[in-house]
Formats: C-alpha cells, structure tokens, sequence
C-alpha cells in the first residue's frame, strides 16, 4: 500500500495559514533538506486547490529561470499532481489532473494502486479530512519559535480526538523542531502485527 505524507510549516500557536508571511526568516539549509527529502521520496502529489494554484503560479518558472531551485522545480513537475477540488478546471501544469469523486473513496483506492509514496504540502482542508478518516500515514510539521496569533490552525474543533505518535524530532539551528508523527492505532496495529510475526516464529 502507498504512503501519504504531509508537510505543513506551522507557528508555536498552530497557525499553518500563509507561512509566506511568517516563516522565511527561519529558513536555512536544514529546512530546505527536510522539505526537500518529503518530495525526493514521492511519485505523486496530492494538493488542495489553492496549494495548487500557488504552486502552478510559480515553479514552472523557476523551472524555466534554471537558477538554484530549478532541479527541485522540476522534480515537482515530472511528478504526478492530484487536485482535489469541486470545480472541475484547466490545469495547465503538466503531469495535473483532478481528483474524481468523494475524497476518502478517491484517496482510499489511489492508496491501493500501484506506485511510490504519495507527498503531501500545505492543503490543510485535506490534510484534516485525510487524518479524521485514518488515510494520513505521517505528518511532518516544521514548528517555528513564532505565535502568529491569526489565521487558520491545522486542528479545528470537533467532536472527536485524533490520536499522534512522534516518530522522530529534530531541532534547527533556527530553533524550528522538525517532528514527524504517525497515526496512533497505525503505530499500534504496526507494533501487534510485528508481534504476531515475531511469536510464529518462535
């Protein structure tokens, strides 16, 4: 089965909203790997509408600029994107297509074909519909020493708990911590089935 993996730049106080506006001064070399190694590792792009405008206004450009970031830019356009949006569109950017149907069937059956990790950047509308129905196999935050004290927070209120377990942590010269969770009852399930292995083997 695939893995989905989602990358989300995020403030002290949970703001994910517009990081343009407020992470750039803690950007260096080990945030650019982070980001960086989430894509090397995937074939697919999943993004929300407005990631995917962002993106489609810019790195084909930069593409085209051959400057620094062209090898990273196109990287991002050889790979397969997936849109999820309601309004069925012209998407310009090569390798682009719209995701059909209800999200969790959709994303569901993307899971069971065949191919590499499927990554994930910003889209936090999707992001929260992929945790809340269990698909999400790791998030990755890059937490910033910064309360941004306005806009959207990843975790919304709701009626039920989403349970995390970190996999790894990592602190930036910045003082960003790099965290990488998985899905609780994922972990768990992984832990029993290992146990199951390990005892027939016995």
């Amino acid at each position: 089965m695939r893995k989905i993996t989602a990358g989300l730049f995020m403030s002290l106080d949970g703001v994910v909203e517009a990081p343009d506006q407020w992470h750039f001064p803690y950007f260096n070399e080990q945030m650019g790997a982070a980001v960086d190694a989430t894509i090397v590792s995937a074939d697919t792009l999943l993004l929300g509408r407005v990631t995917y405008d962002s993106f489609a206004a810019a790195w084909p450009e930069r593409e085209e600029a051959g400057e620094e970031d062209a090898d990273f830019a196109r990287r991002l356009g050889d790979a397969r994107k997936i849109v999820v949006s309601s309004q069925d569109r012209e998407l310009s950017w090569r390798n682009s297509e719209r995701l059909e149907g209800d999200l969790v069937e959709a994303v569901t059956a993307l899971k069971q074909e065949p191919g590499g990790d499927i990554a994930m950047s910003g889209s936090v509308s999707v992001v929260r519909q992929l945790l809340a129905a269990g698909l999400l196999d790791e998030l990755h935050l890059l937490l910033h020493p910064i309360a941004v004290r306005k806009g959207m927070r990843l975790f919304d209120e709701g009626e039920s708990t989403i349970p995390l377990e970190l996999v790894s942590s990592e602190t930036f010269e910045t003082g960003v911590l790099n965290l990488v969770y998985t899905s609780a009852e994922a972990s768990r399930e992984a832990t029993y089935e290992d146990a199951k292995a390990h005892i027939s083997q016995e």
